[in-house]
């Protein structure tokens, strides 16, 4: 189906968007109700080096270990709702090594459900494999196949299980890539804001007919390849190469590429290291998966309690099978993801959740401006920028990206983050070559095209079908 675009926000003021709840609830699995008026820990983790040599192994590790001591631990510490996510391997590529692992945890699910009454669910995150110099669309023929293996791999989990279908696109990384490594803004908005989203809307237009046709949630997606490369490569206060200030930015673009999936016919929840989440929530009203301070198991970023404020499933990000005093490294995380979501929760039962939004948000507002464009406050405007140009995929990204900058000059002008000079100079160089951009989509294509041919060897406007 074609991309029907969002021009207008789903929230009447930035103040009503809070965890628990989003304006367009989802039910899937087994009882499971996202956005529904409560928070849903979602556990996320990978097998063990080797596992994956048969199939009968990796199904094991999947099923008979990760996802049956979870569950052991759920029903131990009473939680009410458990969302497990399976980030296939690469080996899953293969029918063989995907379908018993996919048709396991289904069944793990149905037999924990009707023994102890839990509510639970499965996302299953296909694998894409994607490169630029073979080809992102079928028949490009690429040696490997990637393109057909991506639908392959939607099928396969579609028809044997998956409660929700997920995915993290590549399309847009071989410009994200350039510019983060060369400081190049323009790159960033070109790859990510304006092909990744031709590119999201081929695949997802897709995904979604395929998750139709099985009666599956299709979920969403995030823009992990690009702006999370920019904000892990710009690190905390001990780094320099890549600066926070830029990174800042691109999330904001990202926000536009993600919101495809959601515009193609997704229902959410989107992915939980999309830290652009409150931005297309806001937008959107679709409920979000967020993860931060409970998933230092797999990285450490400025915003571990802020990204909590609009969640509605709360994330590990990923955490490997493996044994930790507590128990296995599930059991352990899950327990953090537990008591986290309770006291979300509790909050929401004692009419709290805006206190307790407030202060996760206070908590890291001001610590970068990564968080600071994240607060929710600040998401909603970065929302409203894209909506009013949500018919046109270059212009919304461009106003983005724009406005996020303006958002933390005004920031710093105001005494509220403080910044770097090199930070500062990065912003206002930012500012300059966004402002400078033209207004026509056929005039900013044809001057990125002509720029990135030369700069970026692996450009290919055919992967996009241009």
């Amino acid at each position: 189906m074609a991309a029907t675009r969002y021009t207008k926000m789903a929230y009447s003021s930035a103040d009503e968007m809070v965890f628990g709840t989003a304006k367009q609830p989802v039910s899937y699995g087994f009882g499971i109700k996202v956005g529904a008026g409560r928070v849903i820990p979602e556990l996320n983790y990978g097998p063990r080096p080797g596992k994956e040599k048969d199939p009968e192994t990796l199904r094991k590790e999947y099923v008979d270990y990760i996802s049956k001591d979870a569950f052991n631990r759920a029903v131990t510490i009473g939680l009410p709702d458990l969302q497990l996510e399976t980030e296939w391997v690469s080996q899953m590529g293969n029918p063989k090594m995907a379908t018993p692992v996919v048709e396991g945890q289904k069944a793990i699910c149905e037999k924990y459900h009707e023994e102890y009454g839990i509510n639970c669910a499965v996302r299953q995150t296909i694998p894409d494999q994607r490169e630029a110099e073979e080809g992102y669309r079928p028949g490009m023929g690429g040696k490997h196949a990637y393109p057909e293996a991506l639908f392959q791999c939607a099928e396969i989990a579609c028809e044997n299980g998956a409660d929700v279908l997920s995915c993290e696109t590549l399309g847009g990384k071989e410009l994200a890539d350039y510019a983060v490594t060369n400081g190049d803004i323009t790159a960033f908005l070109f790859g990510v804001g304006y092909l990744g989203s031709i590119d999201m809307e081929y695949v997802w237009s897709q995904f979604v007919d395929i998750a139709k046709k099985n009666k599956v949630v299709a979920g969403g997606d995030t823009n992990c390849s690009g702006a999370n490369t920019s904000m892990f490569m710009a690190g905390g206060y001990l780094d320099n190469d890549v600066q926070r200030t830029f990174s800042a930015v691109t999330r904001a673009i990202s926000a536009a590429r993600t919101l495809v999936a959601w515009e193609c016919g997704a229902a959410g929840p989107d992915k939980d290291c999309g830290y652009e989440g409150p931005i297309v929530k806001a937008i959107a009203g679709k409920p979000t998966a967020q993860e931060g301070k409970n998933c230092q198991c797999a990285h450490c970023d400025l915003q571990g309690n802020l990204i909590a404020q609009c969640c509605d499933l709360w994330s590990n990000e990923s955490v490997e099978y493996h044994p930790e005093f507590g128990g296995s490294s599930v059991q352990c995380w899950l327990g953090s993801l537990g008591y986290e979501v309770a006291l979300m929760n509790t909050a929401i039962q004692t009419g709290q959740e805006k206190t307790l939004r407030d202060l996760y948000m206070i908590t890291d507002r001001a610590r970068g401006p990564e968080g600071y464009i994240l607060a929710y406050d600040n998401a909603y405007k970065i929302g409203q920028a894209i909506a009013e140009n949500g018919d046109n995929i270059y212009l919304r990204a461009k106003a983005a990206g724009l406005t996020a900058a303006k958002i933390i000059k005004g920031g710093y002008e105001g005494k509220e983050i403080q910044l770097t000079n090199k930070q500062l100079e990065v912003l206002e160089a930012i500012i300059k070559d966004l402002e400078a951009l033209p207004d026509s989509e056929d005039k900013f294509f044809e001057y990125c095209d002509k720029k990135y041919s030369e700069l970026v060897p692996l450009y290919n406007k055919k992967n996009y079908g241009l």
